[in-house]
């Protein structure tokens, strides 16, 4: 379901044709984009319980003061409510306990209400304000849902678009949008049209080549919050490793969404997979299970339960309230609950189980 036209519509389509799912995936990565430049210093963000919890990448830099320092003590002195639930060093990544030690360069996650992310960030001293401004290279649909979505946030928006007859479509429909008709990667018109002063720099041209390009060298003249789009996934280690922002893979969005419905509907017991991410390269999943009936689990604390190893119980959402599960927390019918994890596979709330 990728036209625009038909984007209002999609209750009404599954209803009426009886589709079960329906996938946009230009939608999905406007949408991711659009939370990236609500949140610059994260590098990917991914959401739980309809936006209440949120698990959050980000680089330890210098500034930051964290290095050398374990996640029990960096826990206590900032006194937030976050869980830090993955690691990724130059050569290993591990789902951590309090004794883990942070260094700068590492890419860590953490999980947390949108309100503790952002108090800790700003304890540590990195930017928590949403952008005001964004230059996008591309005017394909994926640049039309998230300059729509990010006028709706009062960011100001500009398309620079080779093609007259898209340029005149993007004018009708984005009225409050600047739709600059050029070659985006014509470096004399970039710094013309205000690159080195953006706030934030999108590259969605139908070339990946192109996207990175562009992003390198907006890197080197601007401080400027990067993003660019990736649709072949060979070369994705590469491209990690080349430190240009956050770069969205839309074929990834795609397949979890796809793997989040294959798992709902083969769930066995009391519980439903309600959102689905992989983290960590691929090497870990990070999953949403609503608790509908009893079983095993509930009523129990989860320092009684059995759990499997490299397993962490992230987030609890109850009536409202999310909070940071310890070991006296028990899960009840009716919560939501975000599962950490290297084990694959997961379908059903009881699978957090070592059998």
């Amino acid at each position: 379901m990728r036209n625009p036209i038909y984007s209002k519509e999609i209750g009404f389509i599954k209803e009426r044709l009886g589709v079960t799912m329906i996938i946009n995936p230009e939608l999905a990565a406007a949408q991711e984009i659009s939370k990236l430049l609500r949140f610059p210093s994260a590098i990917k963000i991914d959401t739980f319980a309809r936006g209440k919890v949120e698990l959050l990448k980000f680089k330890v830099m210098p500034e930051f003061d964290l290095d050398g320092k374990s996640i029990q003590q960096i826990t206590e002195h900032f006194r937030c409510d976050i869980l830090f639930c993955a690691i990724e060093g130059k050569d290993f990544t591990t789902i951590p306990g309090g004794t883990n030690m942070l260094r700068n360069g590492d890419v860590v996650s953490i999980l947390a209400t949108p309100q503790n992310a952002a108090a800790f960030f700003k304890k540590i001293g990195l930017k928590t304000h949403q952008v005001k401004n964004t230059v996008i290279v591309g005017g394909g649909t994926i640049s039309y849902y998230l300059a729509k979505a990010l006028l709706a946030m009062k960011i100001k928006v500009k398309v620079i678009e080779k093609d007259k007859n898209r340029c005149e479509f993007l004018s009708e429909e984005l009225a409050d949008a600047t739709i600059i008709n050029g070659d985006g990667t014509d470096r004399s018109l970039l710094l013309e049209e205000g690159l080195e002063s953006a706030e934030s720099f999108v590259t969605l041209t139908n070339m990946d080549e192109e996207n990175i390009f562009l992003s390198l060298f907006a890197k080197t003249i601007s401080n400027a919050k990067l993003v660019a789009k990736v649709n072949r996934l060979a070369y994705d280690d590469i491209i990690d490793s080349l430190d240009i922002g956050s770069v969205i893979y839309p074929k990834y969005i795609t397949a979890d969404y796809i793997l989040q419905y294959v798992r709902a509907t083969q769930n066995s017991i009391g519980s439903n997979v309600e959102t689905l991410y992989h983290i960590l390269d691929g090497k870990a999943e990070a999953l949403e299970f609503k608790i509908c009936d009893n079983s095993s689990i509930v009523g129990k604390t989860l320092s009684e339960l059995n759990l499997k190893k490299n397993l962490l119980v992230g987030c609890l959402y109850r009536e409202g309230n999310v909070r940071i599960p310890r070991g006296h927390d028990t899960l009840e019918i009716g919560d939501r609950v975000v599962i950490v994890t290297t084990n694959k596979g997961l379908r059903d709330i009881n699978d957090i189980l070592e059998k």
